[in-house]
């Protein structure tokens, strides 16, 4: 059995109380001081997030256009240096291989921010498709370069500009800077407002061996407005609050991003012939046969992922939980759930197969939760 990997931040862990797991073969936090703390201090105030786990493929050449825009389904085109873009890679059928980043650092030059146990598959994929001259489409994981910091939150802001001259208020949503200077960090950093939070925050790209010192930096800094560090059982409540799909739950080989709800990052109208549009242009037409929608208990109890979901009269089997929990923030029972699409309208009550119980449960409108800016 190989060890887990770890991030460059591992080693600061122990000192904040982290409760590790395997996540994907890395040996990640689950939580700091507690799933609940840390969310409710990120929707109050600020969580720190080490994300140095995922991917950086890197794709760039004179085709990297001509090629990018056959293997993800958003439309490169649109980019601008300096702005990032969210997109899928896709299979034959329309499934996701990956959901992803697409970060433009200059002409012809791409950085594509990958789901971290799924790096080397995207790598093998995007290699696979690349029929161009390597000086026409190169393609190279630089994930040995990067760490990744995410401070999300409301106070996230006014945090991190305490740390660098940079004009943070002037990079809005999917904008990004480079080589910004942080205060005691010898190289500069990629600063991008970005996240997986449904809050305001940023995603500090920045070289793994002064990660730990910035990491420390951030959580001493921001001490005083509330910050905290936060782990993966935090994210994976924030994200889900706020609608954002989780690879291998809401999206997957066998799950289009049209079923996930996600058709704004699918333009079946742009002329590249990219992989699986034939399947997701018919959906985009016809309407999805199945689709993720959210659902609220009525009964008590708690929608777990994989739990099977039925009619009304428990006559038939309609669909699964893909994500499932009590929600920290509106303290109600919710889920994610893949269903028939005759079962999808808002108010449309049902039953979770909650081990040998039937409980009822409601279709409602998502996201869960929405901040007020």
């Amino acid at each position: 059995m190989e060890p887990l990997k770890r991030t460059s931040i591992f080693s600061e862990y122990e000192k904040y109380g982290a409760k590790t797991i395997d996540f994907g073969g890395w040996d990640l936090p689950v939580q700091f001081s507690g799933i609940k703390e840390e969310h409710n201090a990120t929707r109050t105030s600020a969580g720190l997030f080490d994300v140095s786990h995922m991917g950086e493929i890197i794709v760039k050449g004179s085709k990297a256009v001509a090629f990018l825009q056959t293997m993800t389904t958003n439309d490169i085109s649109k980019l601008e240096p300096k702005k990032a873009q969210y997109t899928f890679l896709c299979n034959e059928n329309g499934g996701v291989v990956d959901d992803l980043l697409i970060y433009m650092l200059g002409e012809d030059h791409y950085m594509l921010v990958v789901n971290a146990a799924n790096t080397e598959k995207d790598l093998k994929w995007l290699k696979k498709h690349n029929n161009y001259a390597s000086n026409e489409v190169a393609i190279v994981d630089e994930s040995e370069r990067y760490s990744l910091l995410a401070i999300q939150g409301p106070k996230a802001e006014a945090i991190l500009q305490e740390l660098t001259d940079t004009n943070l208020a002037a990079i809005k949503a999917f904008r990004f800077e480079m080589h910004v200077a942080i205060h005691g960090i010898e190289q500069g950093t990629i600063v991008s407002r970005s996240g997986y939070t449904g809050e305001d925050g940023f995603e500090i790209y920045v070289a793994p061996e002064e990660a730990g010192k910035l990491w420390n930096l951030i959580l001493e800094t921001g001490k005083e407005a509330g910050i905290v560090p936060a782990g993966l059982g935090a994210r994976d409540t924030l994200r889900f609050e706020a609608n954002l799909p989780l690879y291998g739950q809401e999206l997957s080989e066998t799950i289009t991003p049209i079923e996930a709800g996600l058709t704004f990052a699918v333009k079946v109208a742009k002329e590249a012939n990219f992989i699986g549009k034939d399947v997701l242009k018919e959906q985009v037409e016809n309407g999805p046969k199945r689709k993720i929608v959210g659902l609220e208990m009525i009964d008590k109890g708690i929608p777990r992922t994989d739990y099977e979901v039925l009619s009304e009269d428990g006559e038939k089997v309609i669909g699964h939980i893909t994500t499932g929990t009590q929600s920290p923030t509106l303290k109600k029972n919710i889920g994610h759930a893949l269903l028939d699409t005759d079962y999808t309208e808002i108010g449309t009550e049902l039953l979770i197969q909650v081990r040998k119980r039937q409980l009822k449960a409601k279709v409602v409108p998502t996201p869960f939760y929405k901040r007020d800016n």
